[in-house]
């Protein structure tokens, strides 16, 4: 396959992490808690603050992806107000355009075509949201921190191994330099999320035995392929292809693995699994029905279930329920955050997350960047949660028990066929 623009990656020597480096130091934390006191990689990070106390100044800030969410959440970086919406990009010039003429963005600084994202960086941004499909992400995301720049990332952080491996390179180097980088989940910043998790942990439903994590949607528009890949990255089209977006376990089963992960506070040592393709008439080749068993070195085991079909069966869910051997408990996207069958039970109503997350986590953004506050501990279980995704999704293809070893020392990359695109 050609490899070009967003195919680009780290050369060995210059990397923060060569591949060797990598496995060896990953397999080592693989063994480690992801919650290590107060400030573990994977602790509570979420604010339960949706406005800054005071704006002290407005960054400027480069959006680029302006497709449908990347559109919407510039509109929220402008309403928050400590925000200057200087330049877009995105690879069709027309989205670009209507993102920017919506925002007041000078049209000299709307671009397009496979290197817009550098052409944003080049505008003197101070931060970026990256809303592209992830299968640039880990060059966009290096791009950034090297130019010095905040970096406000969608999910997930790659599609592959050595797509993790550079963002968790790019991040090292974002704390180094004193910058933010901050990934978009939304279940961790919910209030009564944080206050279940935080019983959990603390012990109020026992020991944990069994997570049984769900994630229950639609499928996205899967047209027939053209001559060149440029249809498939409109529309959440990628999603569908696993090259570019990571197929749908990575993609979007992500959300409630990603609770589950933060429940568990580790990672898991295997997958075994099976899916399969469901939806009508499809053209990707990502499979979107799953069950996938995870293992954890505790002997804790995570259930997944998923489908991500138009079949009109119970609407969307998306969560993770929890089983400790004293009593039960659940975090959702939407819905009931509650502990049943605890000491001191615990339910509150989960309210119109997709937004609500992603205004607190702009403005977790805003205050981190403007205080110099780069611990950026969003990074670490995001970069976790990716790899544990891709694990499932391996595992589950080949319907065999793949171990997170086997996974980091496969390294397998995934290429897409950029020939004929704009450059």
């Amino acid at each position: 396959m050609s490899r070009n623009k967003c195919t680009e990656r780290v050369p060995e020597d210059t990397a923060t992490l060569t591949r060797r480096k990598f496995v060896s130091s990953s397999l080592t934390a693989a063994a480690l808690p992801l919650i290590q006191g107060g400030e573990g990689l994977g602790r509570e990070i979420a604010s339960t603050e949706s406005q800054p106390a005071g704006v002290k100044r407005r960054i400027k800030l480069g959006v680029v992806g302006c497709g449908g969410r990347g559109a919407w959440i510039a509109k929220l970086f402008q309403r928050h107000g400590g925000y200057e919406v200087f330049a877009v990009g995105d690879y069709f010039q027309a989205v670009a355009d209507a993102c920017g003429q919506d925002l007041g963005v000078d049209g000299a600084r709307r671009f397009s075509g496979l290197s817009a994202y550098k052409k944003v960086l080049d505008t003197g941004v101070e931060a970026v949201a990256l809303e592209t499909p992830p299968y640039c992400f880990p060059e966009h995301a290096r791009a950034a921190v090297e130019t010095g720049i905040h970096v406000f990332m969608a999910k997930p952080v790659a599609v592959d191994v050595p797509g993790c491996l550079e963002i968790e390179a790019a991040a090292r180097r974002a704390t180094a330099k004193g910058l933010c980088f901050l990934m978009d989940y939304q279940i961790p910043t919910d209030p009564h999320n944080v206050e279940v998790v935080k019983r959990i942990h603390s012990g109020q439903i026992g020991r944990l035995a069994i997570l049984h994590s769900y994630y229950l949607a639609g499928s996205f528009p899967d047209p027939a392929k053209t001559a060149t890949c440029e249809s498939r990255l409109q529309h959440l089209i990628w999603c569908n292809d696993v090259a570019i977006g990571g197929g749908y376990h990575v993609n979007a089963c992500i959300h409630a693995v990603d609770a589950a992960l933060w429940v568990a506070g580790e990672r898991p040592i295997s997958a075994t699994g099976a899916s399969r393709t469901g939806r009508a008439d499809p053209h990707g080749d990502s499979h979107d029905v799953f069950g996938i068993v995870y293992e954890f070195a505790n002997g804790l085991i995570l259930n997944h279930r998923a489908k991500h079909l138009r079949n009109h069966s119970e609407g969307f869910r998306c969560g993770c329920a929890v089983h400790g051997d004293t009593g039960c408990a659940e975090i959702a996207y939407g819905g009931k955050a509650e502990l049943r069958r605890a000491a001191a039970p615990y339910s509150d109503e989960v309210v119109k997350l997709y937004e609500a997350g992603a205004v607190r986590n702009i403005a977790t953004f805003y205050r981190n960047a403007t205080e110099g506050d780069a611990r950026n501990p969003t990074v670490r279980r995001a970069v976790d949660s990716a790899l544990t995704t891709i694990l499932g999704r391996e595992a589950a293809l080949h319907r065999s028990k793949l171990t997170w070893e086997q996974l980091l020392n496969d390294n397998k990359r995934l290429d897409v066929d950029l020939t004929g695109l704009a450059p």
